[in-house]
Formats: C-alpha cells, structure tokens, sequence
C-alpha cells in the first residue's frame, strides 16, 4: 500500500490557512451576497437563486474519538494500518471534500469497538501535512481536524 506524500510540516496557522484556501466559498462574476458557515456555504448572484453548495466543517483533536487519534498516529507514522483497505485512494465520488485530481486522498478506518466491521468512521488523508477529514457516517459529512485545539 502507497502512503500518500506530505508536503513539509506547515503549523497550526499554516493548516488553517490551507485548510480555508482549500474549503473557500463560491466565486461569482456578478456582484454576490455570500454567507459562509464551516459547514455550509451560500452563494446567490443576480442571475441565479441561492445555490447550496457540500463544504466541510471542522472538529478539534481532542473531540475526536480516541481510536481516531490512533489512526492519525498510524498514519504520521506510515502504518502498519490494521485493515486492507487502509491507505487506498479515495475518489471524493461525493464531492463534499475540495476537489483534486485521483489519487490525492487516501482513507483509513478508524476502528468502532464492538463492530463486527470496519464500521462507518474513517480518516482521510490529503497530501499536505495535517491535511485529515474526519468522518463517523461513511463520507456522509466531513471535519477537518484541527491539531490546535
């Protein structure tokens, strides 16, 4: 299995400002109202009603589930991951994460005790360092992980 490149350690403020560069809001050519919210953004223009657009939210590293935190570690370290599947590429096929070409994401699951299988939560990883989207209901919705906090 391929680990995904990292680009070198950015910091906290680095991967925030990454992470909001990645996850912006919609761009418009007409002059725009546009509400964002980490979860959600709106954008309308004078041609067009208000367009929802998926967009990822956030959750602090000390809110994630322990097994979470184990699977971060595994993947800092380059595994060994416990599952097959750990480190396959991800297609984004629900485009909620910011779009990149195949081959930029890969998942890794992060164990459910008393799951008789890989359960529902997963980690995925981009290419940049802390670059880790957090899902507990099978890339239904996304956090980013914020390291700081």
């Amino acid at each position: 299995m391929r680990i995904p490149p990292r680009i070198t350690r950015i910091g906290a403020a680095g991967a925030l400002a990454s992470a909001l560069l990645l996850g912006g809001t919609a761009v418009t050519a007409a002059p725009a109202a546009a509400v964002t919210h980490p979860a959600t953004a709106y954008a309308t223009t004078a041609h067009a009603p208000a367009v929802h657009l998926k967009s990822v939210g956030d959750i602090c590293y000390s809110d994630l589930p322990s097994q979470a935190h184990d699977t971060l570690k595994l993947i800092d370290k380059g595994g060994p991951f416990p599952y097959p599947k750990d480190g396959t590429v991800f297609d984004n096929r629900e485009g909620i994460l910011p779009s990149q070409k195949s081959g930029y994401y890969h998942e890794y699951t992060v164990v459910t005790p008393g799951s008789p299988n890989r359960g529902a939560r997963r980690i995925v990883a981009g290419k940049q360092t802390e670059e880790d989207y957090y899902t507990s209901d099978h890339y239904e919705s996304f956090d980013l992980v914020d390291r700081g906090c």
